[in-house]
């Protein structure tokens, strides 16, 4: 059997070939024997799973093993995100919670995030001691379980209802009147994930005439892959254009990341989207804090920062490093170049509900097109160019001289320093950067680059993959 590990966000395999119904076991019963080790069996764990295969099955298997241990089960009543599943931790003080997911992957995978008491991702110290855990049983530890009509008949077993509690935290969250005031029209799309019912729900209720397309649960995501990147949002494009609709929204599998296409069907990156609510949250709420970005994300974020005053912090990549600089407090912003962002009063993990509903409210404040925002911001910060490239991952010996041997040039520019948060980051003269580093979810090598012109942008990107070749 090969290791169960967690990644950047989870552990996630193929079902039916790792992620089996033994496996979800065994990592339930870590998840419980963690649990009872750190004192907080007596107060409950919410399950949850998005609407992959098997997703409700592979939850109830969690419960199961949770109540034989004694620990109180909530079990979501519906497909839910991942960040009501977070919420639903500290709106009633549970221990944690287990979300069955596997975010953005293809359909024949899933996965199983765990949400510790604090409700954002878990830390590495937590995952490492759950994997602990999981060598252990994997060796000859024992893994109990019962059946969900036994854990129900001991009152270990309880189905729930988040979507509320969620909802009026979100009323608290947003201007629901700045938007109703506006009279947009939306497109909605949460590619056939759990997010559904969720964005649209909330829109409508502020008043926005809202479209939605792939709004019904399907494993298979309609044959394309539930991530909202520009080459899976054709359909919200064309359904944009058609409509005249001021946005089209989208959200990942479970609806913990965020996607937007302009009135004219353009795909603007989360880098562009960052920025634009960064800029919304300090110019027109007022508010102010330390402004949160991963060594993979915009460097206009800084350009925004030292304009107002604001402490920039730069974290590796993974949500969870920003979750951590909520917890410490008086973050206004943390995002992440994948999609991921959280604010100022809400829980340390990422939403895509919540992002794109203040996106709305953005539009509907400035009265403007998000095309016309942004390029305001660029007319007062100026414009970066950024793109990615996906590298296979080379011999190992290679591929560690390649990162511990820079380059005193990139193509024509100067390496002027070097950053290693995570992975290796060449700063070069002229505002450019390249950031490298191993993919914490798949074999491959990630480079990133960012150029503060468009004509620099190829060549950088050029040049690093001749590097590579």
């Amino acid at each position: 059997m090969n290791a169960i590990r967690f990644g950047t966000d989870g552990w996630r395999a193929i079902v039916a070939d790792q992620f089996t119904m033994e496996n979800v076991r065994v990592v339930a019963q870590a998840i419980a024997a963690y649990t009872i080790r750190i004192g907080q069996k007596e107060q409950g764990i919410i399950i949850g799973h998005d609407t992959r295969f098997l997703g409700r099955r592979f939850a109830q298997e969690v419960a199961g093993v949770l109540a034989a241990n004694g620990i109180r089960t909530y079990l979501a009543h519906e497909a839910v995100p991942t960040p009501v599943a977070a919420f639903g931790v500290k709106h009633f003080a549970a221990s944690g919670a287990v979300m069955i997911t596997a975010s953005h992957n293809p359909p024949e995978y899933n996965g199983i995030k765990y949400i510790p008491d604090y409700a954002g991702p878990a830390s590495p110290a937590i995952t490492q001691a759950i994997e602990a855990e999981i060598q252990r049983i994997m060796q000859g530890g024992e893994v109990l379980t019962i059946s969900a009509e036994e854990a129900a008949s001991r009152k270990l077993l309880q189905t729930i209802v988040l979507k509320p509690h969620y909802e009026a935290h979100l009323r608290r969250m947003i201007q629901m009147d700045v938007i109703r005031q506006a009279h947009l029209r939306v497109v909605v799309d949460p590619m056939h994930g759990s997010g559904r019912g969720y964005l649209s729900c909330m829109l409508a209720e502020a008043g926005v005439e809202v479209r939605g397309i792939r709004d019904t649960a399907d494993p298979f995501f309609g044959g394309s892959l539930p991530e909202p990147q520009e080459q899976h949002l054709t359909l919200l494009k064309q359904e944009v254009v058609k409509q005249k609709a001021a946005l089209g929204l989208a959200n990942d599998g479970d609806a913990d990341r965020f996607g937007v296409v302009d009135r004219f069907g353009q795909y603007l990156s989360a880098n562009a989207a960052l920025v634009l609510l960064a800029r919304h949250l300090i110019k027109n709420r007022g508010l102010r804090g330390r402004i949160v970005r991963t060594v993979a994300t915009t460097h206009l974020l800084d350009r925004l920062a030292q304009r107002y005053d604001l402490e920039l912090v730069e974290t590796p990549v993974g949500f969870k490093h920003i979750g951590a600089e909520m917890l410490r407090g008086d973050v206004l912003i943390g995002g992440e170049e994948s999609g991921g962002a959280s604010i100022l009063g809400h829980i340390p993990e990422k939403d895509g509900i919540l992002i794109n509903l203040l996106l709305a409210e953005m539009c509907a404040w400035e009265k403007k097109g998000i095309d016309q925002i942004l390029r305001d911001v660029y007319d007062e910060y100026g414009e970066l160019h950024s793109t990615r490239l996906d590298i296979p991952v080379l011999e190992r010996r290679r591929q560690e001289q390649l990162l511990q041997a820079p380059p005193a040039k990139v193509g024509p520019y100067v390496v002027e320093e070097i950053n290693r948060v995570d992975g290796m980051k060449l700063l070069l003269r002229g505002g450019h950067w390249v950031l490298i580093r191993p993919s914490g979810t798949e074999p491959l090598l990630r480079i990133y680059c960012e150029a503060a012109s468009a004509e620099a942008l190829p060549v950088i990107a050029e040049a690093v993959g001749d590097w590579f070749s």
